[in-house]
């Protein structure tokens, strides 16, 4: 039986170590044939107009985790027009362990996109997994097709909370794979109308483990969310977020209800709920119904009834915040993106959020058009100008 993860105090780690891309090298990826940056390991500016490529290099450093980067793309997708299908991404990565080699990518085939896998090298060395990369470090990103999350479906902040418990929770996205799986099975099962009750049976107990497992590292790592977020609250610089996670499991997991008995109920209520299902032709419970109901907490107002800048201020205060978490209790800073992160602050806030990042001790890759919006960062920051496909230092 699983059980639920205790509400235990976050760990100090007050000055995480930094963990910075010092090369960066691609090869036929979106619209870069090649291209080579070098770093000091400062902070980043890609400064250029739109259209030229700089949101495709922070999805190249997106692809330093596991996953399909922050656009969800197909790796035929990120193959340069005109190309083979193949393409590469290189990084050397700085940090305590001394210095790491990165390789992924796809290769040229003729093969159907969806049998295709993402190939990674550490070292030299094949990964077992794109798993392995989040021995090395941690990449979070913030990016303009996020800014619907508080108006967009349960679905997008389910996606996105699961992102902010894998950066804390290696082990998360595979559990979150395993019950999909699992409800897949039971949903094909339940169409067929010679039902095999025995074999019904076994995927629901698979269900009911696994979807505990997943709900409580949701609800703890949002407890830990909000524990950080009123503890550093009184100096941030933008408005703070209440997070609340709404679903029978979550809920009764948050009043620390036992995870055997929790899983209990989930059982008996797939099991109960069969001809329900069946008519539905999908699973109505589950933590896959879940949601992520966010707050402008100094306003006490649901987020989606904010404005578009105080939603992003919102966003961007709890993307930090996740930084700092995943700081503490990793004990290294995790590489930040964040694409035209300029574009809706003010000169202020801009200040403030490059200081804040200072505190952070994570490296971070920004973009905007304008490269004077990012002169608050001053020698902080190495600033290259792109340019269709290339890239030159301003």
């Amino acid at each position: 039986m699983t059980s639920a993860l205790p509400a235990a105090p976050l760990p100090r780690r007050d000055t995480p170590e930094r963990v910075a891309v010092v090369d960066l090298r691609l090869t036929d990826f979106r619209n870069y044939e090649t291209l080579s940056l070098t770093s000091d390991g400062r902070h980043v500016v890609l400064a250029g107009e739109n259209g030229t490529g700089k949101t495709n290099l922070l999805e190249a450093l997106s692809l330093l985790t596991p996953g399909r980067g922050f656009r969800r793309a197909r790796l035929d997708e990120m193959a340069r027009l005109g190309g083979d299908g193949g393409w590469s991404v290189f990084a050397r990565l700085d940090g305590p362990d001394g210095g790491v080699a990165v390789g992924t990518g796809a290769q040229a085939t003729t093969a159907d996109d969806e049998t295709r896998q993402r190939r990674v090298r550490i070292d030299g060395t094949s990964a077992r997994s794109a798993d392995d990369l989040l021995d090395l470090c941690r990449v979070l990103w913030l990016t303009p097709a996020m800014d619907g999350l508080f108006t967009g479906p349960a679905s997008d902040r389910r996606r996105f909370l699961d992102r902010l418990v894998l950066a804390v929770d290696p082990g998360h996205g595979a559990r979150v794979a395993a019950y999909e799986k699992a409800m897949r099975g039971r949903n094909r099962l339940l169409e067929d109308d010679r039902l095999d009750l025995d074999w019904l049976a076994a995927i629901e107990e698979q269900m009911a483990e696994l979807g505990v497992a997943v709900a409580a590292a949701r609800v703890e790592t949002v407890a830990c969310l909000e524990r950080l977020i009123e503890a550093t609250r009184a100096d941030a610089p933008f408005p703070h977020a209440e997070l609340a996670l709404v679903g029978e499991i979550e809920a009764a997991l948050a009043l620390g209800g036992p995870s055997a008995e929790i899983e209990d109920v989930f059982r008996a209520r797939l099991a109960e709920n069969r001809r329900r299902d069946k008519a539905a032709g999908r699973t109505l419970d589950g933590p896959h119904r879940a949601d992520l109901a966010v707050r402008h907490g100094p306003k006490a107002m649901p987020a989606q009834l904010s404005s578009t800048g105080e939603q992003k201020a919102l966003l961007l205060g709890l993307v930090l915040a996740h930084a700092r978490l995943v700081g503490e209790t990793t004990g290294r800073a995790p590489l930040l993106l964040l694409d035209e992160i300029a574009a809706h602050l003010d000169p202020r806030r801009r200040a403030q959020l490059f200081d804040v990042l200072e505190t952070l001790g994570s490296q971070c890759w920004m973009t905007g058009t304008d490269a004077d919006a990012f002169a608050a960062l001053g020698p902080r920051a190495v600033v290259w100008t792109v340019e269709g496909g290339r890239i030159l230092r301003s």
